[in-house]
C-alpha cells in the first residue's frame, strides 16, 4: 500500500506557475534578512538619539536575534494551528507592523520592545519561505528554486550595510525601518492571492503545543545570547555572572534536546537529524553562515577604523560580494542539473577559503582592488557553496518533513550567526592584546630600528617644541603606531581562521550523498 501523504506529496501541485509564487515570497524573505544588517551601521546614530551607551545599543541588534530564534523551531506548531499560508501571512503583517513601531521609537526601551516584535514576525519567514520554494517545484527543478532561495540569504545582509549607510547618511535612522511597509503589505496581499497549502500543511486540530520545550529553548536561547553578547567586555568565564548564565544555558540546551526526544508531543521532529545529508548540510551551512556574519562584521570595521573610510563607503565595499553572489545564481542556476552538487560546493568552500587567507595578507598601504577582488570571490564561494548545500541538505527529506526540518536548521544557522559574530569580536580583542604584548618587547634602546625612528621623530619635533617634550611626544607616537600594527595583525589573523575554518569543512562533502541525477534543458526550469 501507498503511504497517504508519500501520495499527497506526490499528486499534490500549486494551481499558480511556482516562479509566480516566488515573487512574494523572496520579496518577504529579503526584507526580513536584511534587517539583520541594515541597522549595523546606524547603530550609534541610534544610540545618540535614545541617549544610550554602546552596549546598551547592541541590545536592538540581539533583542531580533533572540526573538527570531525562539520563533524558528515553533514554525511547525503554528503552522499546524493557523495553517501554514495563514501563519506565514500573520507573519509578514507582523513583521511590517513592528518595523513601522521601530521606525516610531522614542527611547531604547520602546525600540526593544519593537525589535523583539520584529523578531518573532520574521522567525517564521525564513523556514516557511525555504519549504515552499522546495515543495512548489519538481526534483529536477529544485536546484534552480534554490538558487534563487539562495542569493535571497546571501545577498540581502550584504546590501544591508550599504544601504542603511545611505538611508542614514542622506534621511534619518528611522527610514531604515519604514521602508519595509509598503514591500511588507505588499508581499503579504500577494502572498493572500497566490499561495496556497499542500493537504500536509493544512490547519489541523486539536495541535498542543511542548509547553516545557518551549520554555526551555526560550531560557537556552536567551542567556546564551546574553553570554555571546556581554562575555567579551565582563572578560568571559573571569567573571562569576557570566559562569552562571552560561551554566543555564547549558542546562537548558540538555534539557531542551532531552524532551524533543522523549516527547511525543515534541516542539520539533529531530528524527530529521537521521538523514545523513540533512546533518552533514546544516553542520556546513552554520560554519558558512557564521563566516559570512563575522566577516560582515569586521571588514567594515577595519575599513573604518584603519583605513579611515567612511560608514557608507565601507558599505559599499561589500558589493563586489553581491556581484560575485549574482554570478554564482547564474552559474548555478545552469550547471546544478549538469554537474555534481557536492563539487559545486566544495568549489565554492575553496573560494571562502581562499579569499578569507588573502584578506590575511592585508597592510595599510592596499588599493581599492585589494578588497574588491577577494570580496568578489568570497561572494562567489558563498553562492556556489550555500546554493548547492541547501538543495542537497533536503534532497532525501519528504515533502511534509520541511517546515520542520527548515525550521530546525534555520535556528542553528542563526546561532551559528550568533556565535560568529560574537566570537570575532573576542578574537580581535585577544590578538589585539597578543601582538601588542609581542611588540612592545622591540621597543628598547638596543634595538637599532626602534632607536632610528625614535631619532628622526625627536627631531621633527624638536623644531616646534623642548627637547624632553619632543622625546615623550616621539615615543607616544611610536608607541600608537604600535597599536595600530597590533590591531592589523588581529584582523589579519582573525581572517586566516576564517579561510582556514572554511577548508576544514570540505571533508565533511564526503559524507554527503550523491544525488539522484536528473537531466533537464535549463530553460524548461521557467515552464
Amino acid at each position: 500500500m501507498v503511504d497517504i501523504n508519500e501520495k499527497n506529496e506526490q499528486e499534490w501541485k500549486p494551481s499558480v506557475n511556482p516562479w509566480i509564487m516566488v515573487i512574494p515570497v523572496m520579496l518577504a524573505v529579503f526584507i526580513y534578512v536584511l534587517d539583520g544588517t541594515i541597522g549595523n551601521v546606524a547603530l550609534p546614530h541610534m544610540a545618540g538619539s535614545f541617549s544610550a551607551t554602546r552596549d546598551e545599543s547592541m541590545w536592538i541588534l540581539t533583542s531580533y536575534l533572540i526573538a527570531a530564534g525562539i520563533v524558528i523551531p515553533a514554525v511547525d506548531f503554528f503552522s499546524k494551528v493557523f495553517g501554514r499560508k495563514n501563519f506565514f501571512i500573520i507573519s509578514i503583517m507582523l513583521f511590517t507592523i513592528a518595523s513601522m513601531l521601530c521606525g516610531m521609537a522614542k527611547n531604547i526601551e520602546f525600540m526593544i520592545i519593537a525589535r523583539v516584535l520584529q523578531g518573532f514576525g520574521g522567525g517564521g519567514i525564513l523556514p516557511i519561505s525555504q519549504a515552499i520554494m522546495i515543495e512548489s517545484f519538481d526534483k529536477e527543478k529544485r536546484g534552480l528554486a534554490m538558487s534563487v532561495f539562495g542569493m535571497g540569504i546571501i545577498l540581502a545582509p550584504i546590501i544591508g550595510p550599504v544601504l542603511g549607510g545611505w538611508i542614514t547618511d542622506n534621511w534619518t535612522w528611522p527610514w531604515i525601518f519604514y521602508i519595509n511597509v509598503p514591500f511588507g503589505c505588499f508581499a503579504a496581499l500577494l502572498c493572500h492571492r497566490l499561495l496556497e497549502d499542500p493537504p500536509y500543511a493544512k490547519r489541523q486540530k486539536n495541535v498542543k503545543i511542548d509547553v516545557k520545550g518551549f520554555i526551555y529553548l526560550t531560557i537556552w536561547l536567551i542567556t546564551l545570547q546574553t553570554v555571546l553578547d556581554k562575555g567579551n567586555n565582563a572578560d568571559w568565564f573571569n567573571a562569576t555572572w557570566i559562569r552562571w548564565t552560561f551554566g543555564v544555558s547549558m542546562v537548558a540546551c540538555v534539557l531542551f534536546f532531552h524532551s524533543q526526544l522523549t516527547n511525543k508531543e515534541s516542539l520539533v521532529d529531530l528524527s530529521v537529524f537521521k538523514d545523513r545529508n540533512f546533518s552533514t548540510g546544516t553542520i556546513i551551512q552554520v560554519v558558512i553562515q557564521a563566516v559570512l556574519y563575522a566577516s560582515l562584521a569586521i571588514l567594515p570595521q577595519f575599513l573604518q577604523s584603519m583605513m579611515g573610510y567612511t560608514a557608507f563607503l565601507s558599505g559599499a565595499t561589500m558589493m563586489p560580494r553581491g556581484f560575485g553572489s549574482l554570478t554564482a545564481m547564474i552559474l548555478t542556476a545552469f550547471l546544478t542539473n549538469r554537474v555534481d552538487n557536492r563539487l559545486m560546493a566544495v568549489i565554492g568552500l575553496s573560494l571562502i577559503g581562499g579569499a578569507s587567507l588573502a584578506f590575511g595578507a592585508l597592510n595599510l598601504q592596499i588599493s581599492n582592488m585589494n578588497i574588491a577582488i577577494p570580496n568578489f570571490f568570497m561572494g562567489m564561494g558563498m553562492g556556489l557553496s550555500m546554493i548547492p548545500i541547501i538543495n542537497l541538505s533536503v534532497d532525501t527529506l519528504k515533502n511534509e518533513q520541511m517546515t520542520n526540518a527548515t525550521g530546525i536548521q534555520n535556528l542553528l544557522k542563526n546561532i551559528g550567526s550568533a556565535i560568529g559574530t560574537s566570537l570575532v569580536a573576542t578574537m580581535l580583542t585577544r590578538f589585539a592584546q597578543m601582538h601588542q604584548y609581542m611588540l612592545v618587547g622591540k621597543l628598547h634602546d638596543l634595538n637599532s630600528v626602534f632607536v632610528e625612528r625614535l631619532q628622526a621623530a625627536m627631531g621633527t619635533l624638536s623644531l616646534y617644541t623642548e627637547p624632553l617634550t619632543a622625546h615623550y611626544m616621539s615615543q607616544y607616537t611610536l608607541y600608537g603606531q604600535l597599536i595600530k600594527q597590533s590591531n592589523l595583525w588581529a584582523f589579519i589573523d582573525s581572517f586566516r581562521i576564517f579561510g582556514v575554518l572554511c577548508l576544514m569543512v570540505i571533508p565533511l562533502m564526503l559524507l554527503i550523498k550523491k544525488p539522484k541525477k536528473s537531466v533537464i534543458k535549463v530553460e524548461e526550469n521557467f515552464r
